[in-house]
């Protein structure tokens, strides 16, 4: 087994992508999901001691949803999802990882047909491996490589896209999906996780800007990202809900979330409702592209929060993100096999925390690292 380790790892290494954990926080920050500097509010931090100290909750869950680990305040939280989001029910899972898998393993049967955009989130192929489903992907973003597969589809039908993808940081064409999934009878996943908070009536999603909400068949919405906590949760019908309690294995298996999560979730949904983030957030992103303009053939067209910057090959990427740190901002390369070969990039993530003049400096310090690699 020493062997076979050192083996895998040692092919890893050569090609260049070999991963390890690092710290960065000590530099400018403009590499984590905090888009609306949530994980840093102070006023977030009281309301949750408040919260747990007025409320006596226990600190930790004792069990799965099913066992001990089910409570009044987990209900109300989920109702309170629920009714954020326009939907029947909400079910909270753990993680986004853990959401996706339940869904998208437990849902899907043998026989059945999924077909993904060719670039959703790894959670979501994971669980759709778990499914035994027929699994087809298309060309990202393209209806008529959609509609190519969907004419072929056998059994029940899924599809499944993100609202804004995580790498590229684009839009998918939503409402243009959704005609499909009803001219096919098909039925539409959508993971909003870097959609929340940034989209929509009080940051609700691309589904609600869009006015789609109760047309698509499940979303997901995770908070590790701009709601700055941890957890996820299904929006769907009460049936579904009800199925997904049964039969998600990541949810009937997995101790339920702790008080200070729970409260934590909740602190995160009443500050989106307090004050217009979409419109705050929007501001930054149009600085950046305004200022990075001359950047624009490196690119990837994206209005969201994630600005990502081609640098092919691994080596290059990592060099030019050395550059870019050492000059002051936590900034990382995106390599292959996450992304395509010759799609490695340089990741950039836009918060509400960023002023105009870091953002200035980060376009200067990219602007002088990827001249200094050509």
């Amino acid at each position: 087994m020493s062997d076979f380790l050192d083996k895998k790892l040692k092919e890893r290494d050569h090609k260049g992508n070999l991963r390890s954990l690092g710290n960065l926080n000590h530099l400018i920050d403009f590499y984590s999901n905090d888009y609306l500097s949530l994980a840093r509010s102070e006023k977030i931090r009281k309301k949750i001691i408040h919260d747990l100290e007025t409320q006596q909750y226990a600190l930790g869950a004792t069990g799965s949803r099913l066992i001990s680990g089910n409570s009044l305040l987990l209900e109300q939280t989920e109702d309170k999802i629920a009714e954020f989001h326009h939907v029947e029910s909400a079910l909270l899972f753990n993680s986004g990882y853990d959401a996706n898998i339940g869904l998208l393993s437990s849902v899907p049967q043998k026989g059945d047909t999924v077909i993904c955009d060719s670039l959703i989130h790894a959670s979501l192929i994971d669980g759709i491996k778990l499914s035994f489903a027929n699994k087809f992907n298309y060309l990202h973003n393209d209806l008529n490589n959609l509609e190519s597969k969907l004419k072929n589809a056998k059994g029940n039908i899924f599809i499944v896209t993100e609202s804004i993808f995580s790498m590229d940081g684009d839009a998918t064409p939503l409402k243009d999906i959704l005609k499909l999934s009803k001219k096919y009878g098909a039925h539409l996943i959508v993971d909003e996780a870097h959609a929340l908070g940034i989209y929509g009536k009080n940051g609700s999603g691309i589904a609600n800007k869009l006015g789609i909400e109760h047309e698509i068949f499940a979303r997901i919405v995770t908070y590790g990202k701009a709601m700055g906590a941890h957890g996820a949760a299904i929006l769907s019908s009460k049936k579904l809900k009800s199925y997904l309690i049964n039969f998600a294995r990541s949810f009937v298996y997995s101790t339920a979330l702790p008080s200070h999560s729970i409260a934590h979730i909740n602190a995160a949904y009443a500050e989106l409702a307090s004050q217009d983030f979409p419109s705050a957030i929007s501001h930054i992103i149009k600085y950046f592209k305004k200022s990075a303009q001359h950047l624009e053939e490196k690119l990837i067209e994206s209005h969201s929060c994630i600005q990502s910057i081609i640098i092919p090959g691994n080596q290059n990427c990592i060099e030019t993100a050395s550059q870019i740190q050492h000059a002051g901002f936590a900034v990382k390369a995106i390599l292959s096999p996450t992304v395509p070969v010759s799609k490695e990039r340089i990741r950039i993530c836009l918060h509400l925390h960023n002023t105009p003049e870091q953002i200035d400096q980060l376009i200067t310090a990219l602007t002088t690292a990827i001249a200094s690699q050509n």
